[in-house]
């Protein structure tokens, strides 16, 4: 019997999945800049050591990050430059959905429908 292959969909939803937490995303921002001291990482980002450290393992079982030791401190970057380049394009699809947000909200303040105002009983025309 051949081995059953996990399907290229569901691998991506678990590497969505390992993405999905704010802290996790915190610290590959940090790395797409350096390498980083978990030092360094608990003063940017904010948690307590244990938390900082389950999450760095999650991140290093996916293969996202790699640690080494160097004398006490422990320094993580990067496994792929591709994750940075991935953070990249997230930011501009967010910057992108924020932005029609931005108008839809204003509509909503104007009153209006967008730019056309095309409410029932309207036809848009001046």
């Amino acid at each position: 019997m051949p081995p059953v292959s996990t399907p290229l969909y569901r691998l991506k939803a678990e590497f969505f999945k390992t993405l999905g937490h704010p802290v996790r995303i915190r610290v590959l921002e940090l790395l797409s800049e350096r390498d980083h001291a978990v030092s360094e990482m608990l003063n940017e980002v904010g948690v307590e050591a244990a938390h900082l450290s389950q999450q760095l393992a999650v991140l290093r079982r996916a293969g996202l990050v790699t640690a080494r030791r160097e004398g006490s401190a422990v320094h993580y970057t990067l496994a792929d430059p591709g994750v940075a380049e991935l953070l990249r394009v997230a930011r501009t699809i967010l910057t992108g959905v924020l932005a029609g947000q931005a108008e839809l909200l204003a509509d909503l303040r104007s009153g209006t429908d967008g730019p056309d105002d095309a409410r029932p009983g309207r036809t848009g025309a001046p």
